[in-house]
C-alpha cells in the first residue's frame, strides 16, 4: 500500500516538524537563560505541565487520526470527513475547558506541585502559566488539523505550518527578550501569537477542496454521537495514558525541585537537549499511525506486520546515528546555555544516561506501541504505561533519588528502568494482537 517514495514523503516532513518543535523549546530556554537560572527553572517547570495538557490534545487528535486513517484505507471518505468535523468539536471543547481551569486555579496548582521552589522561580512560573493557558485553544486546533493531514499522508503541509509557527516564535522571543528586555512573559507572549497564526493557517488548509478529507461547515454544529464515541474510544485511553505519563514527569520534577535550583536547571537543560535524540523515532511513531491505520482499514494485516517491522528498523537506525553525533558534540551544545560549572556537570551526566540508553531502548518503548494504537488496541497499552510509570519510574525515583541520595541522577536511572518494563510488555502485546490474532 505504501511505496518507498510515499513513505519518504510521509516521514521526512514529520522528522523536520519534530525537529522544529524541539528547536523552539530549546530557543525558549536558551533565550530566557539570559534572565538567569531562576527564569530557566520557571519556564521548565511550567512547560512540564504544558506538555501534559498539550499531550491531552494530541492524544484526542490521535483518536481522530486513527478513525480517519482507517476510513481512508477502507475507502469511506464520507466517514473520514465526518470524523474530521467531530474531532474539531472535541478538541475545541477540551481546550477551552482546560484554559478556564488553569486561569482559575493556576496559583494553587503551582503551589501544590512546586511549593518548595524559590520565590523568584514561583513568580516567573505564575506569569508564564497564565499566558500559556490563553494559547491552549489555538494549539489544540493546530494539533487536530495536523493529525488529520498526517492521516491523509500529507505531512508536508503540517511541516510548513510548523516551520512558520516555530520561526515566528523564535523571532518573537528575540524581540521580546532582547529588544524589550522581557523574561518569561516575553517568551510566553511570543508562543501565544505564533500559535494563533498556526491555528488559522491549519484551518484554511483543511478547508481546501484538494484534500480527500476536509473540515467544513463547522458553524452548523452537527454533532454525531456515534462518530464522537469512535474517536473517544481511542482518544480517551490514549489521552489518559499520556496524561499519567506527563503527570508522572511533573511529580518527578516536583521531587527534583527539592534537590535545589542547580539540579532543577540541569534537569531542564538535559530534557531540552536529549529530546533531539528521539526526534526520528517520534516522527516514525506518528507515521506508524497513518500507515498501520490505513492498512488496518483495508484489512491488510500482512502489510501491518511488514510496515511495523520496516519502520522500527528505520527508527533504530536513525536513533543510533543521531545520538552518536549528539553525544560527541555535547560540550559544544552546552555552551549555548548560561550555566554554572556544577549545573553543566549534572546536565552532561543526565544526557549521557538518556541518550546512551535511548539507542537501545527508546524506539521499542515508545515508537512501536503506536502500531497497536493504530490497530485500535489502546486500553492495554494504557494500562501498561500507567502501571510502569507509577511502580517503576515514580517508585524507583524516590528510592534512588531520596533514600539512596542520588538526587536527579537516581530519577533518570529509574526512567531507564521504566523503559525496560514497557518494552517487555509491549512486545508481548504486539505479538498477541498484530501477529497471533490476525495471522
Amino acid at each position: 500500500m505504501f511505496s518507498k517514495d510515499s513513505l519518504r514523503r510521509l516521514i521526512l516532513p514529520l522528522i523536520i516538524e519534530q525537529f522544529l518543535s524541539v528547536m523552539v523549546g530549546m530557543a525558549d530556554i536558551t533565550m530566557v537563560s539570559a534572565a538567569g537560572e531562576a527564569a530557566v527553572s520557571s519556564v521548565a517547570l511550567v512547560d512540564l505541565i504544558n506538555v501534559l495538557i498539550l499531550n491531552i490534545f494530541a492524544a484526542l487528535a490521535t483518536g481522530g487520526a486513527v478513525v480517519c486513517a482507517q476510513s481512508i484505507g477502507a475507502e469511506h471518505l464520507d466517514r473520514a470527513n465526518r470524523a474530521a468535523n467531530q474531532l474539531m468539536y472535541i478538541i475545541s471543547a477540551a481546550s477551552l475547558a482546560m484554559m478556564a481551569l488553569v486561569l482559575l486555579f493556576h496559583r494553587p496548582l503551582l503551589g501544590l506541585l512546586f511549593g518548595q521552589v524559590e520565590p523568584a522561580v514561583m513568580e516567573g512560573a505564575v506569569t508564564y502559566f497564565v499566558i500559556s493557558a490563553l494559547s491552549y485553544p489555538f494549539i489544540a486546533l493546530y494539533s487536530g488539523c495536523a493529525a488529520l493531514l498526517r492521516a491523509m499522508g500529507n505531512s508536508r503541509a503540517s511541516m510548513l505550518v510548523s516551520a512558520w509557527m516555530n520561526g515566528q516564535n523564535i523571532v518573537g522571543n528575540a524581540i521580546f527578550v532582547f529588544g524589550f528586555h522581557r523574561g518569561v512573559d516575553g517568551v510566553a507572549w511570543s508562543s501565544l501569537l505564533s500559535r494563533i497564526v498556526a491555528a488559522v493557517l491549519m484551518l484554511l488548509l483543511l478547508h481546501s477542496k484538494r484534500n480527500p478529507v476536509r473540515v467544513q461547515g463547522l458553524l452548523s454544529f452537527r454533532f454525531e454521537p456515534d462518530m464522537m464515541a469512535r474517536i473517544l474510544r481511542i482518544g480517551v485511553p490514549n489521552s489518559l495514558e499520556n496524561s499519567f505519563f506527563q503527570l508522572g514527569r511533573v511529580l518527578l520534577v516536583s521531587l527534583i525541585s527539592t534537590f535545589g535550583t542547580v539540579q532543577t536547571a540541569a534537569n531542564a537543560v538535559a530534557n531540552n537537549i536529549d529530546s533531539f535524540g528521539v526526534i526520528p523515532a517520534q516522527a516514525i511513531g506518528l507515521a506508524l499511525i497513518t500507515v498501520v491505520g490505513q492498512c488496518v482499514g483495508a484489512e491488510a494485516w500482512d502489510q501491518v506486520r511488514r510496515y511495523t517491522v520496516k519502520l522500527m528498523k528505520l527508527a533504530y537506525l536513525c536513533t543510533w546515528g543521531l545520538n552518536a553525533v549528539l553525544l560527541a558534540g555535547l560540550p559544544l551544545l552546552l555552551r549555548l546555555y548560561s550555566l554554572s560549572p556544577e549545573t553543566q556537570w549534572y546536565a552532561t551526566v543526565l544526557i549521557f544516561i538518556h541518550n546512551g540508553c535511548a539507542m537501545l531502548l527508546w524506539p521499542m518503548a515508545f515508537t512501536m506501541p503506536n502500531a497497536l494504537r493504530a490497530a485500535g488496541d489502546v486500553k492495554v497499552p494504557m494500562v501498561i504505561s500507567v502501571c510502569s510509570m507509577i511502580l517503576v519510574r515514580l517508585g524507583c525515583s524516590y528510592i534512588l533519588g531520596v533514600h539512596f541520595g542520588l538526587g536527579v541522577i537516581g530519577v533518570w536511572i529509574a526512567m531507564v528502568g521504566d523503559w525496560v518494563v514497557r518494552i517487555l510488555f509491549f512486545v508481548l502485546r504486539a505479538r498477541q494482537v498484530l501477529w497471533k490474532r490476525h495471522p
